[in-house]
């Protein structure tokens, strides 16, 4: 690497040398603060010449260009890795001064000296090769043909009209004197060297440039990557005619989540959200995957591109491209990626699916997923979500549903079925069974606590009775209480002296709603003129409704009672899942897991601890309770140290600050609220009133939490103190 001093007018004027922007660059940016604000700083230097009183003439740094130098036949193409709004800035304003000049000789001395080169490979002899997405427009301006809309176009036209007013107001200043001001516009110009051994690479050079200023997405660091160290043909050939219209044309501003959801499927492991915050970490990941599994980038493009489609099929609201050639099939795998992606909004599925999807389009290790299953593979996985959002569960789906990618083998190969997966998580991630849907469902605020998805529910309801599809995203259709939210003297009368309880119990309740087309016309009417209404809907409901003679509490819960049977038939799990508890380890066997395991908490919940194991001892526990007090007493008995750096951060390591407190502190708080006494225990298990004699620094520890809690404060601790995954380990029954 080597770092020189030149004009800018110097570094554009070279004869022999045309500028290539990598085709994936960003395009240009520049706005009228940033145009008006470097035409003055040429104004300055020109006033500062034409001042006859000024012996050391006005001159001003314009930033860093980076050059990555390529030889072509007899001439150079410099790559510019860093400064190209710079770059594209001065010509477009040398094009603007060309334009409103009037002598020939001095429109050709422009075009020959700064925007053609006799030895360019570009289009027309142009010198500087644009970004795709400015190509045309600069062209345009350069050949001065027909203006093209767009940015680069209007910063062309705030130049000529800045030197319109500027010839208006000081006729004085000719092209001479923008040139010379252009001659004391200095760069820094720094060329990198081509020789894998210096390290230059032009890839770590642009993200240690890029690291201020508007972030840099996933996908512009992935394509930056891919593409940046190849020779500027290939670059523009593969950005042109693979990149550009394969990822980014398809998947517009979806591509880093892409990306993400790539690399999660490819690796079957789970990777966090997107964010400015953590993209560089996730592009680490990206290139450590490239460059392991793939001997070429290019091996690489030839790869992901394939993928594009298939993701794009899980992201399109409304797909028009054939899945399958079954047109009847390809119309329900259509509707089940909606109901999972769209209705449902699933982000977790969206690796697996992914890989699903290959299986079904391609023959992967000899096997494939053929239409029927593929089918039965979407409707378990949104039975499983509809099931768990009907229970208010989401915990744990983005960090565990993505390594059961690495299973998609087996279910292609009918060695184990999507139910089979999904039953055999952790409690936090269970399947939900027959019995504790109903539980939930006779409780439930069905109408507000599943706004969401209730339309969706209802809708495959109604489907599933007619087998006829219904149009439930429609907003004309509508969920409608039978029993009104507002009751008047008639509702009084049909539901009895306990109306007021009936109406508090019942009224979002499943039992008491329906879909209809006709809400607004019969909210808070009566039974009578909904019936009457109701005998003209297309939808099935009506059945239920028209038959009854009134509407009271026993018609709510035989209604009630069938929905909660379609519900659970329409959302259906074969035997044996419809009864058991389909979460692992409650077959009697035992499972071992670290606290620094990403599923540690999901592996704790629901789950009774026998055993913590820390380095060779074996400690027999029997609650969530005993594990903490027993790790921290383990800690306390071997390290001094480590324990007292525990008691004194105790909000770092538990978000609160008494987790860990002394019998003097306790006794304070007991006296304002004295059920604390029973939530915490000593060393010995034992709560302040089973101990017989107290000393003030007798210390004891908070234990009503849930295992969730208690593993997250063990593994902060192990964390904090780089204890190994294998040094700490609890047995579970």
């Amino acid at each position: 690497m080597k770092t020189e001093n030149h004009p800018i007018h110097d570094v554009l004027a070279k004869n022999a040398t045309s500028f290539f922007i990598p085709p994936f660059q960003r395009a240009y940016a520049w706005g009228k603060p940033e145009i008006e604000r470097y035409y003055n700083d040429i104004l300055r230097i020109v006033g500062s010449e034409m001042d006859e009183k000024q012996n050391d003439k006005l001159e001003h740094f314009f930033g860093t260009l980076v050059i990555k130098e390529e030889s072509e036949g007899f001439a150079n193409r410099s790559v510019v890795v860093d400064g190209q709004q710079r770059l594209t800035t001065t010509l477009i304003l040398l094009i603007a001064l060309r334009d409103s000049e009037k002598e020939i000789k001095n429109k050709d001395i422009i075009n020959n000296r700064f925007l053609r080169n006799d030895d360019s490979c570009f289009q027309d002899k142009i010198k500087l090769k644009q970004v795709t997405k400015d190509w045309d427009a600069f062209r345009a301006l350069v050949n001065n043909t027909d203006m093209k809309p767009g940015i680069v176009t209007n910063a062309y036209q705030l130049f000529t009209r800045l030197i319109k007013e500027t010839n208006e107001n000081k006729p004085d200043i000719t092209l001479e004197h923008y040139i010379i001001a252009i001659q004391r516009m200095n760069v820094a110009v720094i060329f990198l060297d081509e020789r894998p051994f210096k390290g230059e690479d032009p890839q770590i050079i642009f993200e240690t440039l890029n690291s201020l200023g508007k972030p840099l997405t996933l996908s512009d660091l992935a394509r930056n990557y891919v593409l940046l160290n190849m020779k500027s043909i290939l670059q523009t050939k593969i950005y042109e005619e693979t990149w550009h219209p394969k990822i980014e044309a398809i998947l517009d501003d979806k591509a880093s989540k892409f990306f993400r959801d790539y690399l999660q499927y490819k690796t079957a492991s789970p990777i966090k959200v997107v964010s400015d915050n953590n993209t560089k970490e996730i592009y680490q990941v990206f290139k450590s995957f490239i460059i392991d599994k793939f001997d070429s980038n290019t091996d690489f493009i030839n790869d992901i591109v394939r993928y594009t489609k298939w993701y794009k099929w899980i992201i399109t609201l409304e797909n028009m491209d054939s899945i399958t050639s079954d047109k009847k099939k390809d119309k329900q795998i259509k509707e089940l990626l909606r109901n999972i992606f769209h209705d449902i909004k699933s982000e977790a599925f969206k690796p697996l699916v992914l890989g699903i999807l290959e299986y079904h389009q391609t023959k992967k290790y000899e096997v494939n997923i053929n239409d029927d299953l593929l089918i039965t593979i979407l409707e378990s996985i949104r039975t499983y979500l509809i099931r768990r959002r009907i229970l208010g569960l989401t915990q744990g789906e983005n960090k565990n549903i993505v390594t059961l990618c690495k299973r998609i083998e087996e279910i292609a190969k009918g060695k184990k079925n999507t139910l089979d997966l999904l039953s055999n998580m952790f409690y936090k991630l269970r399947l939900p069974n027959d019995s504790e849907m109903e539980r939930e469902l006779i409780s439930l605020n069905f109408y507000k606590e599943l706004r969401k998805y209730a339309k969706l529910i209802l809708g495959k309801i109604e489907e599933y009775n007619t087998k006829v599809s219904v149009d439930f995203r429609n907003p004309i259709i509508t969920i409608e209480h039978i029993m009104p939210q507002k009751l008047d003297k008639s509702w009084e009368k049909d539901l009895g002296q306990d109306y007021e309880k009936i109406h508090r119990k019942y009224l979002h309740n499943i039992g008491n709603l329906i879909l209809t087309e006709f809400n607004s016309e019969i909210g808070n009417r009566s039974f009578e003129i909904k019936k009457e209404k109701l005998q003209n809907s297309s939808l099935h409901y009506r059945l239920e409704i028209t038959t009854k003679d009134k509407w009271n509490e026993t018609s709510i819960i035989e209604h009630q009672n069938n929905m909660i049977k379609w519900l659970l038939e329409t959302f259906h799990l074969p035997e044996p899942y419809n009864e058991k508890d389909n979460w692992i380890t409650k077959d009697g066997k035992e499972t071992t897991f670290s606290p620094l395991d990403i599923d540690a908490g999901e592996a704790a919940e629901g789950n009774r601890p026998i055993e913590l194991h820390i380095n060779k001892e074996v400690i027999k526990v029997k609650t969530w309770q005993d594990v903490f007090i027993q790790f921290l007493k383990n800690i306390k008995d071997q390290n001094d140290y480590q324990f007292e750096y525990i008691f004194e951060n105790q909000e770092e390591l538990f978000r609160k600050d008494n987790a860990i407190i002394t019998w003097e502190n306790l006794k304070s708080l007991i006296e304002d609220k004295e059920d604390l006494k029973n939530r915490y225990k000593d060393f010995n298990g034992k709560v302040c009133n089973q101990i017989n004699s107290l000393t003030d620094d007798w210390l004891f520890i908070h234990i009503n939490i849930s295992a969730t809690t208690c593993i997250n404060r063990i593994a902060n601790i192990m964390n904090k103190f780089n204890y190994s995954e294998n040094s700490v380990q609890i047995i579970l029954k």
